[in-house]
């Protein structure tokens, strides 16, 4: 059974809207452009670990290894960025920065329910602004744990430049698609299409998993719609360079686990992953590294994979 219920926090007259159940609550925290949404995992009476995903997928991401952390007593705030999952667009005329947009995002959170010394659990995308949070507000950020990223990716320059034209004019067309013209599959087509896109990182399951908050039943057509905004995949303009990156290591003073995957993310400049441990290794409280059997998506593939690290890293 489900209850429907909304919160005045502090006095201020947004609210946040919170629909629970026997496993998690739904929850929508206001934003000046709609709202951010999310699922709370355990108790609502404790600080959560901020759970942030990877690039175009949404925080069913972590249906795997949220319940085997919330059996350990830890508490959850596993959320869709915007763009993402439930969680409300970016308005018209507006590009996304994928990385750094995380930062304001998890900020207005952060600010909102007036949270200290926060813990942040990162995949992907995820863990890369978990990195540039850190880095940012190096006194508030007590641990942070990224899964298979080291830090936002560093591309290789002369493909980053040459992205850029394509991706502005892309940017431009898509703000001319209507309604009608945004693709419509069936709901297996719909899953064939992810399960393929992801090239084995995750597996079928995994996929239908994504897939509950990744797609809505199209309007006036039959079959469905991904709830993501295409906008997403221009990403081009967003990345950084390997100087940033190693600079803002070095900010980094809080306690780091980061979890690889053996069959995990290909970055361009694989090097880099070692170069940019290291250098938060420096000054970090702790710097904990585990290379661990499956994919990019190992977290989601089977729960278990990192549950028992993640739980250790936790409560030491």
């Amino acid at each position: 059974m489900s209850a429907a219920v909304e919160l005045e926090h502090n006095g201020d007259s947004n609210r946040v809207s919170i629909t629970t159940n026997d496993a998690f609550a739904e929850v929508q925290i206001p934003v000046p452009w709609g709202h951010i949404a999310g699922k709370w995992w355990g108790s609502r009476d404790q600080q959560p670990i901020i759970a942030l995903h990877g690039w175009q997928d949404n925080c069913g991401t972590f249906d795997k290894v949220a319940p085997l952390l919330k059996e350990e007593g830890h508490s959850l705030l596993c959320i869709d960025l915007p763009g993402h999952g439930f969680s409300s667009h970016l308005p018209q005329g507006h590009k996304y920065y994928v990385w750094w947009d995380g930062i304001h995002y998890l900020r207005r959170i952060v600010k909102y329910f007036k949270w200290k010394d926060i813990i942040i659990l990162g995949h992907s995308l995820g863990g890369g602004i978990a990195f540039l949070y850190a880095a940012t507000y190096p006194k508030e950020v007590k641990k942070y744990v990224s899964i298979d990223l080291a830090s936002p990716s560093v591309r290789n320059l002369q493909r980053s430049c040459d992205a850029i034209g394509p991706a502005i004019d892309k940017f431009l067309s898509y703000e001319k698609l209507t309604p009608d013209q945004v693709p419509c599959y069936p709901y297996n087509e719909m899953l064939e299409i992810l399960v393929q896109a992801h090239k084995g990182s995750v597996n079928r399951e995994g996929c239908e998993i994504l897939l509950k908050r990744g797609m809505r039943p199209a309007m006036n057509r039959d079959g469905y719609y991904f709830t993501r905004d295409p906008r997403l995949k221009l990403s081009a303009l967003g990345f950084i360079s390997i100087e940033q990156v190693t600079e803002l290591a070095s900010r980094i003073l809080c306690e780091v686990l980061n979890i690889r995957a053996t069959n995990g993310h290909k970055p361009d400049h694989p090097e880099h992953y070692d170069i940019v441990l290291n250098e938060i290794e420096k000054q970090a409280k702790k710097m904990e590294r585990h290379l661990v059997e499956g994919t990019h998506h190992l977290h989601l593939n089977d729960g278990r994979s990192v549950a028992a690290i993640i739980h250790k890293f936790l409560i030491s």
